[in-house]
């Protein structure tokens, strides 16, 4: 069977769910051709820089910009308009990845980005491949540019993403709830006293996690030194070298300053607690971590609709101002059993073995995938 994988490098979001499952195929089931594939690679140059760059430009420099333009096609008023507009905007600058489709004919399709999954639609519903399209929506909120018509299933994270699903329209029984895919570092049990050892840090003492993606943005210099003395802080900087010299500098107590790591897993599972942003894959990575998030720089669109829906289940936090953030931290630091009950909810909405499951569903009797 000829299976692809399909997402876009436009953000590790939607690339991290994509690698789960083609390591979890490629390990289980390597009797299938099973092939990770970039639409954007197969894409126009100037649509892939934009598609690339555009986004973290734009939540960066032009916030209100972007959030005027995820509320006007996210509303059912101009939907028709948007989504025809985008669509052929998409197929003019993806003309390659279409030939790649064409030519390769896949058995299966699962992508991880709207756009592969709104391409093979459009090339289905005219009969020009026959593919079976499983579409892994890598957000908790839903916006329209999920849904295609002539996908055949859709895997999302909970009950509340399955909703709104079938509130736009999509059939209940087209709809797998079997959570985010995220890598098997992320599902195993750490030693949490030889992970402190290794890191240099006490094993005792609350540990707060402060990171904000690849481009360290917000304000984590200012929660670095608020929080250094109520509790241990591990910061990621990333690529942001500025602030991993400025805090570096300050040397702070009980303050690692980290940069870009490869080791986020083990730095979740010595933390109690997670300071961080609300993209989806994130979150999936946290909750299997039984992580409790506070939200801070949540940028409007998709990630306010991360935050109210995973609020629906009493998970997470969005502090209205650093002082807030303070008293939180404190209180959780205070109140144990409060972080316990955190703690729990988050194990109720975690899913460990996503890739497992849509290894499942795609195989049926022609695999049994190990585990």
């Amino acid at each position: 069977m000829k299976i692809f994988i399909v997402h876009a490098s436009a953000g590790a979001g939607h690339t991290r769910p994509a690698q789960a499952v083609y390591n979890y195929f490629k390990k289980n089931c390597p009797q299938h051709d099973c092939r990770l594939v970039d639409v954007l690679g197969r894409s126009h140059t100037l649509f892939k820089v934009s598609y690339r760059w555009g986004y973290s430009f734009i939540v960066r420099r032009a916030v209100r910009l972007w959030e005027f333009l995820f509320w006007i096609t996210n509303s059912p008023k101009f939907r028709l308009v948007t989504r025809r507009t985008a669509l052929f905007n998409n197929i003019i600058h993806t003309m390659s990845f279409a030939r790649f489709l064409l030519q390769e004919n896949p058995e299966v399709i699962i992508s991880t980005h709207f756009l592969g999954s709104e391409i093979a639609a459009f090339l289905k519903r005219r009969k020009l491949i026959h593919s079976r399209i499983i579409t892994v929506v890598t957000d908790f909120g839903v916006h329209p540019f999920w849904i295609a018509e002539g996908t055949d299933e859709y895997v999302v994270a909970c009950g509340k993403t399955r909703e709104a699903l079938i509130r736009n329209g999509v059939p209940q029984k087209s709809i797998l709830e079997l959570g985010i895919p995220v890598e098997e570092a992320f599902t195993v049990s750490y030693d949490r006293a030889a992970v402190c050892a290794k890191l240099g840090i006490e094993k005792g003492r609350f540990t707060v996690l402060l990171m904000t993606g690849s481009f360290g943005l917000g304000p984590l210099e200012k929660i670095a030194e608020m929080l250094h003395k109520y509790a241990q802080v591990l910061v990621i900087c990333a690529r942001n070298k500025s602030l991993f010299k400025r805090l570096t500098r300050k040397r702070l107590s009980q303050v690692t300053v980290l940069g870009f790591v490869d080791n986020i897993p083990e730095l979740m599972a010595v933390s109690d607690l997670i300071i961080t942003k609300a993209g989806g894959s994130t979150l999936s990575e946290i909750l299997n971590m039984e992580l409790v998030p506070i939200f801070i720089s949540v940028i409007p669109g998709q990630e306010e609709a991360n935050v109210e829906l995973l609020s629906g289940y009493g998970i997470g936090s969005v502090p209205g101002d650093l002082r807030q953030l303070k008293n939180l931290v404190i209180e959780f630091i205070n109140h144990p059993d409060r972080l316990s009950e955190a703690k729990r909810r988050a194990r109720d909405l975690k899913r460990s073995s996503t890739s497992k499951d849509i290894c499942n569903a795609v195989c049926q009797d022609s695999c049994r995938p190990a585990g």
